[in-house]
């Protein structure tokens, strides 16, 4: 597997209370998508860059693709989304202890 290039720690518990956890985003290193491999056409210069979050019960990653190196690695830090849309479930915090959402 490869290293990641970014890491933010996070914590997390089960919506409503519960032991806070260790949770890891991880963003990977840009790639060149080869032709083929995908179900859209690319040129050699279209990229992809794979994030996951370590530490969940369920395996919570994917892959962004952009334009080139720099918008696929600008999809990838996003994770905002992909938390708010986990917040039925969870409740983040920073190592800190503050919440990671102001609501």
């Amino acid at each position: 597997m490869t290293e990641s290039i970014a890491e933010r720690s996070l914590q997390y518990t089960l919506r409503g209370g519960g032991e806070r956890k260790a949770l890891v985003v991880r963003i990977f290193s840009p790639f060149i998508v080869p032709a083929g491999s995908v179900n859209f056409e690319v040129d050699g210069v279209v990229a992809g860059c794979r994030w996951e979050l370590d530490g969940l019960p369920e395996r919570v990653s994917d892959t962004t693709y952009g334009a080139d190196a720099v918008q696929a690695l600008q999809l990838a830090v996003n994770v905002e989304g992909v938390l708010a849309s986990l917040r039925g479930k969870y409740d983040f915090y920073f190592p800190s202890g503050e919440p990671y959402f102001g609501d």
